[in-house]
């Protein structure tokens, strides 16, 4: 907890003034495509999610307004309206005029922060076009309101249009903010209702009792979210669809003057692992410190009791942490002072004491828990699928050796499958993963040899979700993609060696096109997550049609804009209907789908890891109930297809 309620503008630290943002949005939001462009929303949003995570209030509501606004509001303690001691201006004011500027850089008004730059709500205000404030503290509510408009000819980011000034009594408490992002910075992008709300849906697993309302004016959607039971409903939500070895989660939770910990986790009849890890309600889906320490104890602790009850012999080896985690769900939630995340984006965790605190308080935790009988079957189950993942490894580990074994002679898993591409620059090469040999022999002639290399399937590769590592690398298919990528797969995965810098599926525009991308995105979200995450996975988007006419022609990628397409082409014209990419000659095929000067390609991301997850397991599991209740919710056959860009984005 903090350790003082009371908030006002003297525990405000002023680190620096207010920075030309604008100049350099990257530097602050990443981005201004569409997740700078919410990054906006994460920093007011990250402000409320602070006050309730230290004890101040319980009920956050956002709301997409009519006019493409945002408006989030919570029922915390209020911004200081009171006037900076140094700086003679309202704390409001401070905060959203001065970068590196709030309550955040001592651990008197915060115990814990996920916004940690402290450049949250300034950065927000100066890339928007107008920022309103209201705040409700003691009784009385305040207003004050910023723009960036024109000033002597120049752009002015978050001038304040007002002094804050008390505008009457209220019953009310909190803050809310409503900013419209600037269309001069980010274009005519929108709020996304889906993403905000697989974001709040995390936040209150993460934030036991928190209720977290969204509702969007502009199409009436609402959901709202309040999980008494914390990650242990969130443990639940994951792997709803999966076969679960526990009847209900392992959980542990302390706190100490370093970090407070927060633990579930669960095993599946899956064969691979799936760690989520926060810290100060941030996702940070590269690991860290964090991550390191709770596996560290996890492997030493299962060891120990393995060995001191009998399920190690004093001449067996102990088993290695990825057996351990074979088929683990496991959230892992820290918060804690002075975090060093590794850039503005948040995604992995720097500080070293954390793996040690982490791990010292998860040997302490977890050797309680299994000192009590009534976890033993618990822990039985845990080193049974420890063993079976250890028999696992090492038939993978004979595979790994054949499949080396047959890459003599410059790969001979890829003799007369990959048309490798001249350049060796790794940075500039692309490979297209192409579905059949008559579409791979189109890509092979009109490709641009400098830079694109060419590999065919001949078959669907073995979905990845129903199979152990042993079974996936005995496919030949897989086995073919592997040796093209030379990064190793799962642990021994390394994308320093990655041999292109795009990595291209190509399929034809049908069911088993969309099968096939969903199979080998399935195949990397497991064993190659991170070339995912470092977005070198692509979806090439050919085109369904071509309209065309003497002296005319166009090609057509959906549906809705075939009838445009015909109106511009006017009489007389014609339709070819593409089947497949094979039906292109090599020139059509370059000019269409592969020129990097026309093409169109739908980059892979994985904005929340935990839905991801979800997803896969839905889509590509054996829970065939679970399948068709999410096709009957969410399908909308009326609209192109894009699931290869939905299953991870």
């Amino acid at each position: 907890m903090a350790n003082s309620s009371s908030y006002d503008s003297k525990d405000i630290v002023v680190l620096e003034g207010l920075d030309a943002v604008r100049l350099r949005p990257g530097m602050y939001i990443g981005t201004t495509g569409p997740k700078g462009f919410h990054h906006l929303l994460w920093e007011i949003l990250d402000n409320s999610i602070d006050e309730i995570s230290n004890g101040f209030g319980d009920t956050i509501n956002i709301t997409i307004n009519k006019d493409g606004s945002a408006t989030v509001c919570d029922n915390g303690r209020g911004i200081p309206v009171d006037l900076h001691p140094t700086l003679k201006k309202s704390g409001v004011e401070v905060v959203f005029t001065q970068l590196h500027a709030g309550g955040k850089f001592n651990n008197k008004s915060y115990s814990y922060s996920g916004g940690l730059h402290g450049v949250g709500a300034s950065v927000t205000n100066a890339l928007s076009e107008w920022l309103k404030v209201e705040v409700n503290k003691d009784g009385r509510k305040y207003f004050m309101e910023f723009s960036s408009r024109e000033i002597n000819g120049k752009l002015k980011s978050g001038v304040p249009l007002c002094e804050l000034h008390d505008v009457g009594p209220t019953t009310l408490q909190g803050t809310s903010v409503t900013f419209l992002p600037d269309k001069r910075m980010f274009g005519d992008i929108t709020f996304s209702y889906d993403v905000i709300n697989r974001r709040i849906k995390e936040l209150a697993f993460l934030n036991k009792g928190l209720k977290i309302t969204l509702s969007d004016e502009r199409t009436g959607n609402h959901n709202e979210y309040h999980y008494e039971g914390g990650i242990k409903d969130f443990i639940a939500y994951i792997d709803e669809g999966k076969t679960r070895l526990f009847s209900s989660p392992l959980y542990f939770s302390a706190e100490t003057d370093i970090i407070k910990l927060e633990v579930a986790v669960e095993y599946t009849d899956s064969y691979t692992e799936n760690t989520f890890s926060y810290v100060n309600n941030i996702p940070t889906t590269e690991g860290g410190t964090h991550e390191t320490g709770f596996k560290t104890a996890w492997t030493k602790v299962f060891n120990d009791y393995a060995r001191n009850n009998g399920y190690l012999k004093e001449k067996d080896q102990n088993f290695l942490g990825e057996d351990f985690r074979e088929g683990i769900t496991c959230v892992l939630a820290v918060k804690m002072h002075n975090v060093e995340f590794e850039g503005q984006t948040k995604t992995k965790l720097g500080n070293p004491e954390a793996k040690t605190e982490v791990e010292r308080v998860t040997l302490i935790e977890l050797n309680k828990l299994l000192a009590n009988k009534d976890y033993a079957k618990i822990a039985e189950t845990v080193i049974e699928k420890a063993k079976a993942a250890a028999k696992t490894r090492e038939a993978a580990k004979r595979a790994k050796e054949l499949s080396r074994a047959k890459s003599n002679a410059d790969n001979f898993n890829l003799v007369g499958k990959l048309a490798a591409c001249t350049s060796k620059k790794s940075d500039k090469s692309e490979l297209f993963i192409v579905e059949g040999d008559s579409a791979g022999g189109s890509a092979k002639q009109g490709r641009d040899r400098m830079f694109q290399a060419i590999l065919p399937l001949k078959g669907k590769p073995l979905n990845a979700e129903k199979k152990r590592i042993d079974q996936v690398l005995a496919n030949e298919e897989i086995r073919t993609i592997i040796s093209a990528l030379e990064t190793g797969i799962g642990e021994d995965y390394n994308g320093d060696n990655l041999r292109y810098n795009k990595v291209i599926i190509l399929s034809d525009a049908d069911q088993d096109g969309a099968h096939i991308r969903a199979i080998l995105l399935t195949f990397f979200f497991r064993y190659m997550r991170n070339l995912i995450n470092d977005g070198h996975v692509y979806i090439g988007l050919p085109p369904l049609y071509k309209v065309y006419k003497k002296n005319y022609e166009e090609y057509v990628y959906s549906d809705y804009e075939l009838n445009d397409a015909i109106q511009r082409a006017g009489k007389g014209y014609q339709i070819q209907r593409y089947k497949g990419l094979g039906e292109m000659n090599p020139e059509q095929l370059w000019e269409t789908t592969m020129d990097p000067e026309k093409r169109t390609l739908v980059q892979v991301t994985i904005d929340d890891a935990a839905e991801a997850e979800k997803m896969v397991t839905t889509w590509m599991g054996d829970n065939i109930d679970a399948r068709k209740a999410y096709i009957a919710l969410h399908a909308n056959f009326n609209r192109e297809d894009k699931f290869g860009e939905e299953i991870m984005s």
